[in-house]
């Protein structure tokens, strides 16, 4: 979910990933990586790994690491029909407690109160399809560019582009975000497809700007445009991939265009937590070492998005 902060480089599609996270739709009901209503599954492990000695002591003390998610982001993070928190970021964050001797547990909240959360310490991580950008590492607002925060640091662990998707059959020639002008989107609060339809409305002539409408989840925004209230939606590639999969069977929507800024997903950590980011980023290098990492992006068919090392801020 990339929030906050436009992504700054434009990059390539992946749309080679189309295909294959359309073939991990019919996976989804059957993913193995489920969490139950009240956390992770994960058991944590008791050896000792170079990855959890790095933590700090109060954490291998507590045993538990809190990781805000808003839990509605399919395949990132979602309920399943169950009930149970499922997805690639569940997925992951079972790998990393094992690899750290922990149990993470995913807790729900909004995604533009995530790093708050961090702040207040609410959470010890929040691990959300958030986009490591340079302004979130900073604390600074996109839309004032005003130092609002001490900003977080981040451990990228995966890579993804922004998407628009229509109704099937009714993209009204929306191929660019150039074509929204005099249009109008549905997108979730606070994320990239958020800030870059407030920037490319910026460059809209005669008066033709891109009307927009928020939500709190990606859900809702899908819902609005299945109802006729919106022309299209935008998001994360891998989400609007999924939804344009799964939703009506695959009737209620297409893809149009391609995807744009392909950018980091981080999980973040709040600043000074130097030696739990270190833990964090020693723990994903281990997994991604090991295959553990590759097991999993290859289960939810995102290998187009999947990362070779563990970064420290790598966004820009």
């Amino acid at each position: 979910m990339t929030a906050s902060t436009p992504r700054r480089t434009a990059a390539k599609s992946r749309i080679a990933a189309v295909g294959a996270i359309a073939v991990a739709g019919t996976m989804l009901l059957t993913a193995c990586g489920d969490q139950t209503k009240s956390g992770n599954n994960n058991s944590g492990s008791t050896k000792s790994s170079a990855a959890a000695d790095l933590l700090p002591p109060e954490i291998k003390a507590k045993g538990v690491i809190k990781v805000g998610s808003d839990i509605a982001y399919p395949p990132v993070e979602f309920k399943d029909k169950s009930g149970k928190t499922v997805g690639i970021d569940p997925d992951l964050g079972a790998a990393l407690g094992k690899e750290l001797g922990v149990t993470f547990k995913f807790e729900n909240g909004t995604f533009d109160t995530l790093i708050t959360g961090l702040r207040s310490k609410r959470y010890d991580l929040a691990m959300s399809a958030m986009t490591d950008t340079k302004d979130r590492q900073e604390g600074i607002d996109s839309d004032t560019k005003k130092k609002v925060g001490e900003g977080v640091d981040f451990v990228d662990y995966f890579t993804a582009g922004v998407s628009i998707y229509t109704r099937k059959g009714d993209d009204q020639g929306i191929k660019t975000w150039a074509d929204l002008c005099g249009k109008k989107i549905a997108v979730q609060r606070g994320t990239v497809s958020h800030d870059l339809a407030k920037s490319e409305s910026k460059k809209c002539t005669g008066g033709k700007k891109i009307a927009m409408e928020t939500f709190d989840n990606d859900l809702e925004a899908q819902t609005r445009l299945r109802s006729g209230g919106a022309d299209a939606v935008s998001s994360d590639f891998p989400v609007a991939a999924y939804a344009v999969k799964t939703s009506g069977g695959g009737k209620d929507f297409q893809l149009v265009g391609e995807q744009v800024e392909a950018a980091p997903y981080g999980i973040a950590v709040a600043k000074g937590n130097d030696q739990l980011a270190k833990a964090v980023q020693a723990a994903l290098d281990a997994i991604i070492k090991n295959g553990e990492y590759g097991k999993i992006i290859a289960k939810w068919g995102v290998e187009a998005g999947a990362v070779t090392e563990a970064k420290l801020n790598g966004g820009s």
